[in-house]
């Protein structure tokens, strides 16, 4: 049986996919299973620059909850308690990975499937993807911590229109909602995303891990410590600002060694 999420790797750049394409890569507990371990490796993989997740099929990167496991996994309180420890394992798996995350976003992009894309970094989509969250078709609730990145990244006014309404809806609208980055043609998304992906592997590793840290930590109300306020100086003595300093006074390309 074909992994449910498997492991790309080409260099410093990794793709994470997610392998349902008979079920339009709907998200199911061995998907989210699957995005623990994988982002897991892809943590522990230092010489990493990006990572990029798409869906297998060029159909969907997730139409959403894959409703048939519904019955076995999802069908009271206490087992939807239970399988929520695998969902939020797969999702903070996603959004806590220390390297940058692209979304490359192919057709439909629903339920589980937005919010696994919220929690990556960069979202690029085609002209045809379709976005929402029409869960109240199914009397169901987002969660807490489900709903934590829609409403911290895209405000309380975005998440209550997409839950709300209940609406499927397009990239004219996505981009309204700052829901995605970047529209392309649909042949060309798979091509953007890894562009991307190599333009964001140009720089110095250590800055974009850095970065990517503080301002998700900007994002909590809580004051920052004296030891955190410390780190955003650490880049100083890093190999690599030796190497793009030096590079920019000699006027070459530096070539970061994420140290």
């Amino acid at each position: 049986m074909a992994e449910q999420v498997y492991l790309e790797l080409d260099g410093a750049i990794a793709t994470v996919v997610l392998n349902q394409p008979d079920r339009f890569n709907a998200m199911n507990k061995g998907m989210f299973q699957g995005l623990t371990k994988v982002f897991a490796e892809c943590d522990a993989d230092t010489s990493l620059r990006c990572v990029i997740i798409r869906g297998e099929g060029g159909k969907a990167f997730s139409a959403g909850a894959d409703i048939s496991e519904f019955e076995t996994e999802r069908s009271s309180a206490d087992k939807a308690r239970a399988y929520a420890v695998h969902f939020h394992a797969g999702a903070n798996a996603v959004g806590n990975c220390i390297h940058p995350v692209i979304a490359q976003i192919d057709g439909a992009c629903i339920g589980g499937g937005l919010a696994v894309a919220t929690l990556c970094d960069y979202r690029i989509c085609g002209q045809k993807s379709r976005f929402g969250v029409p869960v109240k078709r199914l009397g169901l609730v987002e969660a807490h911590a489900e709903m934590a990145p829609l409403v911290h990244k895209f405000g309380a006014n975005i998440a209550l229109e997409i839950l709300l309404l209940g609406d499927v809806f397009g990239v004219e609208d996505a981009l309204r909602m700052n829901l995605i980055n970047r529209v392309v043609d649909d042949a060309q998304v798979g091509a953007e995303a890894r562009a991307t992906a190599e333009k964001i592997a140009e720089g110095a590793p250590l800055s974009a891990r850095w970065h990517k840290k503080f301002i998700y930590r900007l994002l909590d109300p809580r004051p920052l410590t004296d030891e955190e306020i410390d780190e955003g100086f650490e880049c100083y003595n890093t190999e690599d600002f030796q190497i793009g300093y030096n590079a920019f006074l000699k006027k070459t390309d530096p070539v970061f060694e994420g140290r």
